[in-house]
């Protein structure tokens, strides 16, 4: 499979990248900065120099054009300030729906983040507005004729991978922490299996294998 990743040097992309790329697939990052290009062809993905906060719709669709799914792995940054919640978390995202959209791929996976339905409407803090646009991304996302998955992890962190997980409605799980890279393998599952089509759900570290999770979604 030929996977287009948005925001192809995230630490999460990173990881679906190598776990792509050692499955025989063709993983595409897409990054900002050129000089991150060689840190992606090192572990065996193929990087494409584009700004989506300055891109055309034809551009990207350019990009993902003949792809088997995109996934959106972007994000403003933890240091960013609230326009970049709005330009990249919300804005990239649905111009990479416009551009797959356009481009006839129809399998999208979105990453998210628990607790976005929670998002205080009122508050300027940075971390709501971040919630708000997430969840923005998300319901756009929702409403388009796509084969759409949306995952909501939570605290993301940078131990080793388990292969074990819990999922849910969202809402429905405790909030915890997850590994990046055993949210990187849900994604991996999830691109092998398009019964997940059409389903939203928080992700955290659990003790079901990700294929038993998954199949109880």
């Amino acid at each position: 499979m030929r996977i287009v990743i948005a925001g192809g040097h995230g630490q999460i992309a990173l990881h679906l990248e190598r776990r792509l790329a050692g499955g025989g697939h063709e993983p595409v990052g897409i990054v900002r900065n050129p000089d991150h290009v060689g840190d992606l062809e090192a572990i065996g993905a193929r990087a494409v120099v584009l700004d989506l906060e300055q891109a055309s719709v034809d551009e990207v669709a350019q990009v993902v054009s003949g792809a088997d799914a995109v996934v959106f792995a972007a994000g403003g940054g933890p240091n960013s300030g609230a326009a970049r919640k709005d330009t990249v978390d919300k804005g990239a995202a649905i111009l990479l729906a416009d551009a797959a959209e356009q481009a006839g791929v129809r399998r999208y996976l979105m990453v998210s983040a628990i607790g976005t339905e929670k998002a205080d409407p009122d508050s300027d803090e940075v971390f709501q507005v971040y919630l708000r646009a997430k969840q923005a991304a998300d319901d756009d996302l929702r409403a388009r004729d796509l084969d759409w998955t949306v995952v909501k992890p939570g605290r993301l962190t940078d131990d080793p991978g388990t292969g074990r997980v819990q999922v849910g409605a969202p809402g429905s799980i405790a909030y915890g922490e997850v590994p990046r890279d055993d949210v990187a393998a849900v994604l991996v599952a999830l691109l092998d299996d398009p019964a997940t089509a059409r389903t939203t759900f928080d992700l955290v570290g659990g003790d079901s294998p990700i294929s038993d999770a998954l199949a109880s979604l």
